[in-house]
């Protein structure tokens, strides 16, 4: 072979890596809840990822409107490769055809994981709990539970919910005396669904509602509200400069998975993430920036034994919490958060 040819080969194979490793190094467009959870994610994932030179990490937020997802599969203009997304919507949104499918094998051994973070159309990257938070500055003595949050006698003041029937119909009926293992066989019958909206009636004066995971420790710390619900890493992440404290009983848990709408460019590499994101190196650097578990069980090992306190997962904490039930509110969802929204502009 000439020199010339040989040259020329070589060329193309230089142009031909170039051209590979241009495309392995795609843009990512990274959607998440914003705030703490993103900067966590930030040093955990978008950085390190960067930094390998796996392509540059466009980071938006949004506040989990599934509505701005479907118009972009429906118009066929997915600008966005990975999407932060709840278990209910995961599951509702992978029946509906809005997320791509992703082969469990991408994210190598099921055992490595807490039961329920790989998905058909997803992978929970950690673990996180709807709690009852309050101000230890503003109350005389400490709530223990959802009955206490419903008490406005014994603790006078405002009452902080997220706006919606996802997470607030539980609390409402573990207020009532359902056990937490009860709730969702309580909540499936019609007489359940009555009951709790009549036992929000009992303190819909009382409430502030909330949207974004940022407004309960504002809330909180202003003096706003005395208690509130709240997502366990936001009341972490200000609780060295506040008195906000965490009552995990009666919490709710979930995981928050990566999704990749239907449609969306870069396939490959948006799962390459997806997988890098639940590694346990990555898991354990996201873990220590927020109070939200490890969904990698590989993970805990190499956390500091301090930062356990506050992790959702640990035994004593998990002990009496509600496990989000997806197939519920993926049933029974748009019913409820109709009949919620109603009641609620009432």
């Amino acid at each position: 072979m000439s020199k010339l040819h040989s040259n020329l080969r070589l060329g193309a194979l230089a142009l031909g890596l170039a051209c590979a490793g241009q495309a392995a190094a795609a843009d990512l467009t990274v959607i998440s809840f914003g705030g703490a959870n993103k900067e966590a994610q930030a040093k955990a994932f978008y950085q390190p990822w960067e930094a390998a030179g796996k392509g540059k990490v466009i980071a938006g937020e949004y506040n989990g409107e599934m509505a701005k997802v479907k118009a972009m599969v429906d118009t066929n203009s997915v600008s966005w490769n990975l999407v932060e997304v709840e278990s209910p919507e995961l599951a509702r949104g992978c029946d509906e055809g809005l997320f791509e499918e992703l082969d469990p094998a991408l994210f190598g051994d099921a055992a490595n994981y807490i039961d329920g973070a790989v998905q058909p159309c997803g992978v929970g990257f950690f673990v996180w709990s709807t709690v009852l938070a309050y101000n230890a500055d503003k109350l005389a003595a400490a709530p223990t539970g959802w009955a206490d949050f419903w008490d406005v006698a014994k603790f006078p003041g405002k009452r902080g919910l997220r706006k919606g029937a996802k997470y607030t119909l539980e609390f409402a009926l573990m207020a009532d005396g359902v056990a937490p293992k009860d709730v969702y066989s309580v909540l499936a019958t019609q007489e359940g669904q009555d009951r709790a909206f009549k036992k929000l009636d009992q303190i819909k004066p009382h409430i502030q509602w909330w949207e974004a995971g940022a407004q309960p420790p504002q809330f909180l710390v202003s003096g706003d509200v005395v208690m509130s619900s709240a997502y366990n890493g936001r009341i972490a992440a200000v609780q060295k400069e506040s008195n906000l404290k965490v009552v995990w009983n009666g919490g709710v848990y979930d995981f928050d998975s990566w999704a990749i709408p239907k449609g969306a460019k870069d396939l490959d590499a948006a799962k390459a993430f997806a997988a890098f994101s639940v590694q346990p190196e990555q898991q354990k650097v996201y873990s220590s920036n927020i109070a939200y578990g490890p969904a990698n069980k590989n993970a805990v090992a190499l956390l500091d034994k301090g930062l356990l306190v506050d992790m959702p997962t640990t035994p004593e904490n998990i002990a009496n919490q509600v496990a989000m039930n997806v197939t519920f509110w993926a049933d029974y969802g748009e019913q409820l958060e109709q009949r919620f929204n109603a009641w609620a502009a009432k």
